[in-house]
């Protein structure tokens, strides 16, 4: 289990794969149906931001890896059987004219 190439991950990156492990982690304990979903919802919103979050914007994936956390730790409950999918748009930076 490496990544390519021999290149290293940064701590963000080991942040963002280490919460996407927690949250599988935490589906095994629902229920079969209940884990599934999970394991959709999951999956793709990790997927859709991986390719729409500018890598750059570390202000931003940050606000998202502290989200995350806050959802995992609500999954973590033994009450809760499954998540939601959020959607947010933010504005698109502007480009000024010169």
């Amino acid at each position: 289990m490496g990544v390519s190439g021999g290149r290293r991950l940064s701590g963000m990156q080991k942040q963002v794969l280490s919460l996407y492990r927690g949250f599988l982690r935490a589906a095994r304990s629902k229920s079969k149906e209940d884990r599934h979903k999970i394991e959709s919802i999951i999956s793709s919103e990790f997927r859709r931001n991986s390719k729409e979050v500018d890598h750059k914007n570390f202000i931003y994936i940050e606000y998202l890896i502290r989200r995350g956390r806050k959802q995992l730790d609500q999954l973590k409950d033994p009450g809760t059987t499954g998540l939601s999918s959020l959607e947010m748009n933010l504005p698109k930076p502007s480009n000024p004219k010169s």
